[in-house]
């Protein structure tokens, strides 16, 4: 169970930082937002493949 906790958790932090892409797009801070994205896709994919 623990396992797929820490999955769970992962894939939420990465669609947290999603939404930090967005704003910052939004805010015209290109590298900002580039750094946040290859931060989501990392934890998106560590929960996937965690689970």
């Amino acid at each position: 169970m623990t396992e797929n906790a820490i999955a769970v958790i992962m894939v939420f932090l990465g669609l947290f930082l999603i939404g930090g892409v967005v704003s910052l797009i939004k805010q015209g801070m290109k590298v900002g937002a580039a750094v946040c994205g290859l931060g989501a896709a990392m934890a998106l994919f560590a929960g996937v493949m965690w689970w």
